[in-house]
């Protein structure tokens, strides 16, 4: 079981109020709302292996020099404050979050100049058994395979009844498959991401265009064909959209091969530091949620 980190905790902090609070004071909703999700993870899910996947670059530079605008307007949300960005009162939970984690001895992996999108597909591509992604981001529906049994846990209504995305559900759901998931995402672009897409594809257009032409290549090819059936608006528009295209691949796709550390994926029983945790959890008023994750752990 792979855990999009940063996914769950934002929404673990506007799932749970901000009345939930260390003794001084702090919010520790998100840290809370997180390690119940945990709890409810592996008490439903009975995972032999989980890893929390961190975003140790959540804008890394080899995705801007190929798209600038990718996930600029976030970078102009974090600058005025607006509160789309992440709010003041959930980033200084994130470092408690990390160390409650290793306190607990779960496996907590990120790779410089990658996202946790990227640490989950290099995971996804070693795994030699079934795979499950929990995330709210629909882009990792690209890693749903149902011949490696990869499957991915979206939160709809909450981790104790997610949405089982597998192969058949993005056909009934969107048109394609997860392999041509992030071929339609490239065409249709993501303004919240930075990424424009072509002019004129949204997503039904860019599910119909790779059914009849299989892949993105197929579609760009078909746009140079004179005697393909693409309409000349949309033609005209693929053909404009070619520099965006020759990149937006890349930026769309989850890397496969990031250099990770080394590290151990094994569910652990029992708390790796117990004496660590238990300060954490007196500091920051951990209480019911940590005690629901300790009991999740014993019983296998």
């Amino acid at each position: 079981m792979l855990l999009d980190t940063a996914s769950l905790y934002f929404r673990a902090y506007f799932g749970v109020p901000e009345s939930v609070k260390s003794p001084d004071g702090q919010p520790v909703n998100a840290v809370r709302g997180l390690l119940d999700f945990i709890a409810r993870l592996v008490q439903d899910h009975r995972p032999d292996h989980l890893v929390a996947c961190m975003d140790a670059d959540w804008r890394p530079q080899w995705r801007v020099d190929l798209i600038p605008s990718y996930k600029t307007h976030r970078l102009a949300a974090e600058a005025t404050g607006n509160e789309e960005e992440i709010p003041d009162t959930l980033s200084p939970q994130v470092p408690v979050i990390e160390r409650v984690l290793d306190a607990l001895g779960i496996a907590r992996v990120g790779c410089p100049g990658y996202e946790a999108d990227d640490v989950i597909g290099t995971l996804t591509a070693r795994a030699a058994g079934p795979v499950q992604i929990v995330t709210g981001d629909r882009d990792l529906f690209q890693l749903v395979d149902d011949d490696r049994a990869v499957t991915v846990l979206y939160p709809v209504k909450g981790v104790g009844h997610p949405q089982v995305t597998d192969n058949a559900l993005l056909l009934e759901k969107y048109g394609v498959d997860g392999a041509a998931y992030a071929d339609m995402a490239a065409l249709r672009g993501d303004a919240s991401d930075g990424l424009p897409g072509v002019k004129g594809i949204g997503e039904k257009t860019a599910a119909q265009l790779l059914q009849t032409y299989g892949d993105l290549a197929g579609v760009r090819a078909a746009a140079l064909d004179p005697m393909s059936k693409l309409t000349p608006a949309r033609r005209r528009n693929l053909v404009e959209g070619s520099a965006y295209l020759d990149v937006a691949p890349t930026v769309v796709r989850v890397a496969a091969d990031c250099p990770l550390p080394a590290f151990d994926p094994v569910l652990p029983s029992e708390p790796l530091d117990p004496m660590t945790l238990e300060e954490l959890a007196t500091r920051w008023n951990l209480g019911s949620s940590l005690e629901r994750v300790l009991a999740a752990l014993a019983h296998p």
